[in-house]
């Protein structure tokens, strides 16, 4: 089993993934150490990424994937997955990859992206992240409200029962 957990910046995938993947006894990826170095330095100057620029990231993404695939390992990863397409690619045609999105109003993100220190994000393209955004559907993605302690929010994911309001 492929476990991704998606959402925007500030919503908690490296926090979230890790902690799932430490439960789960499972290896972790966090997709963000797969950004390119350009990548990194255009977000890092405040700069939006284009299909182009996540095109390579995310070849990288399943690349690791494969890996994990071919050794056997189920495996959690870190990506915001922002589009339909992005997933279908991460997909790549498996029916054995699940995404867990992690939902937060705008205001909780930007409030959680201000508190952070030493990431190549600039908090400044949250409402670019937003845009691009295309919600996956119930039926594509686990919908994961965060708020909660990330150790209930984990809990909940593994008992597939993160109900909590929609948006």
């Amino acid at each position: 089993m492929i476990t991704i957990v998606m959402g925007v910046s500030g919503s908690g995938k490296s926090t979230i993934g890790g902690g799932l993947a430490a439960r789960l006894g499972q290896p972790f990826v966090d997709g963000d150490h797969l950004h390119p170095q350009a990548n990194r330095d255009k977000m890092g100057r405040g700069i939006p990424l284009d299909d182009a620029d996540r095109r390579p990231w995310l070849a990288a993404i399943v690349e690791e994937i494969d890996r994990h695939r071919r050794q056997g390992e189920s495996l959690v990863v870190a990506c915001s997955a922002l589009k339909h397409r992005y997933r279908d690619f991460l997909r790549s045609g498996h029916d054995d990859v699940k995404f867990v999105y992690l939902h937060g109003s705008r205001d909780v993100l930007a409030e959680r992206l201000g508190h952070r220190a030493g990431h190549f994000f600039d908090p400044a393209l949250l409402d670019s992240q937003l845009a691009t955004l295309e919600e996956p559907s119930d039926e594509e993605a686990m919908r994961v409200e965060i708020g909660k302690p990330p150790a209930e929010l984990i809990e909940c994911i593994i008992r597939a029962d993160c109900h909590g309001p929609q948006a």
